[in-house]
C-alpha cells in the first residue's frame, strides 16, 4: 500500500510539473504577430469618412468601483428609453456617433457610448485591464449611473462586434445587472469555436498557443502572466490616429467575449434580445446566428441584405431597423 501511494505521489508530482511546463512554455515562448497596416477587408475607410461628417460629443468621466475615471459620450433625447452602446475591438466610441445621433435625434432613445477601460484617447493602460471580468464591472457601474439619472426609463445594453460578446458575457455572468431591460447585439462576436466564426478573416491575429497556455495556468490559479498580449488587430495605417488599440492582453481579450460555455451565457439572457447582422459581413458567418441563438426564445435575429460588418452601425437603413425594434 505504501509503495502504491509513493508511486501515485510521484506520478502526481510529475504530471503537475509537466502541466506547468506546458502552460508556461506555451505562454512564454510564443509571440503575437505584429499588427499589419494593410488590412482592407472590413472597410475602415468608410468608418473614418463617416466620422468626418458627424457631430461627436466630448468625453465625460464617471468613477468606477476601483476609484478610477472611465469615459463615455452622451447623446440626449426626451425618450423614455436609454441605450448603452459599446464599441468593438481596436477602436473606441467615436465611430458609434452616427447611430447614436440618429436614435437621439429621432427621439427614439438617449444614448451613452462608453470607451471601455484600456481603449480610447484617455486611457492610461492601453490594451490592458487589471483582471478578467473588470469590463463587466465597469459596465455595471455605468448602468448604475444611468439608472440613477434616468430612474423611469427602460435600459437597453448593446454592443458591436467583440463588445456584443462582452454584453453576452455580462448578461450570462454573476455580475448581470438587474436593471437591464433588453439587449441589442450588432454583428456580435460569439466565440472562436462558435459556428459564426470565420476562419479566413484577416482582421485579428490571435495567438492560440499562448491563449491555451495561459488558460491552463489560470485553471490552477496562476494569473501573473495575464498581462501578456494575446491578440493584435490589423487596422490600416491610413486610418490610424493614435487613439486605436492594436493589441489586447490575455485578461482583456477574455473579458471581451462570452465564456467557453457561450451557449449558457446566451440562454441566461432572459430579456428581449435583438441580433442584427449584415449578410455581407466580412468577419463572421452571418447565416449561423440563427443556430447560435436557437435555444433563446427571447432572441430575434435580423439579417440585413447588402450590409457589412460596419454597415450595421453606419448605414441609415440599419439605424431605422434598430429604431423600429426599440420602439416595439
Amino acid at each position: 500500500m505504501k509503495k502504491f501511494l509513493k508511486i501515485s505521489l510521484i506520478v502526481g508530482i510529475s504530471s503537475g510539473v509537466i502541466y506547468l511546463g506546458i502552460g508556461y512554455g506555451l505562454s512564454l515562448f510564443s509571440t503575437v504577430e505584429k499588427p499589419s497596416g494593410q488590412e482592407e477587408s472590413i472597410a475602415f475607410d468608410k468608418l473614418r469618412n463617416n466620422e468626418q461628417n458627424l457631430s461627436v460629443p466630448s468625453l465625460e468621466g464617471y468613477q468606477t468601483r476601483d476609484g478610477t475615471d472611465q469615459y463615455y459620450r452622451y447623446y440626449e433625447s426626451e425618450a423614455d428609453k436609454v441605450v448603452i452602446l459599446v464599441h468593438g475591438s481596436g477602436y473606441h466610441s467615436k465611430y458609434l456617433a452616427s447611430l447614436a445621433n440618429y436614435l437621439s435625434g429621432e427621439g427614439v432613445a438617449t444614448v451613452y457610448t462608453p470607451d471601455l477601460r484600456g481603449h480610447g484617447p484617455n486611457t492610461e493602460n492601453r490594451g490592458d485591464i487589471d483582471y478578467i471580468g473588470q469590463i463587466e464591472e465597469d459596465l455595471n457601474d455605468l448602468i448604475s449611473l444611468v439608472v440613477d439619472r434616468h430612474p423611469d426609463s427602460s435600459i437597453i445594453v448593446g454592443g458591436h462586434s467583440s463588445c456584443g460578446g462582452a454584453v453576452i458575457r455580462m448578461a450570462g455572468g454573476s455580475s448581470h445587472h438587474e436593471a437591464v431591460d433588453d439587449y441589442l447585439l450588432l454583428a456580435p462576436y460569439i466565440h472562436h469555436e462558435a459556428p459564426t466564426n470565420a476562419e479566413d478573416s484577416n482582421w485579428a491575429n490571435e495567438n492560440l498557443q499562448r491563449m491555451i497556455g495561459l488558460s491552463m495556468l489560470n485553471q490552477i490559479g496562476i494569473t501573473h502572466l495575464n498581462h501578456l498580449d494575446a491578440i493584435s488587430f490589423n487596422m490600416p495605417n491610413d486610418v490610424r490616429d493614435n487613439t486605436e488599440t492594436l493589441a489586447y492582453s490575455y485578461r482583456l481579450q477574455i473579458s471581451m467575449h462570452p465564456r467557453d460555455e457561450y451557449e449558457q451565457d446566451i440562454e441566461f439572457m432572459d430579456n428581449r434580445v435583438f441580433v442584427l447582422i449584415g449578410r455581407e459581413d466580412q468577419t463572421f458567418q452571418a447565416n449561423q446566428y440563427e443556430e447560435v441563438f436557437h435555444n433563446n426564445e427571447n432572441a430575434k435575429i435580423r439579417m440585413m441584405e447588402d450590409a457589412t460588418h460596419f454597415g450595421v452601425v453606419l448605414d441609415e437603413k440599419a439605424h431605422r431597423v434598430i429604431a423600429e425594434w426599440l420602439e416595439l
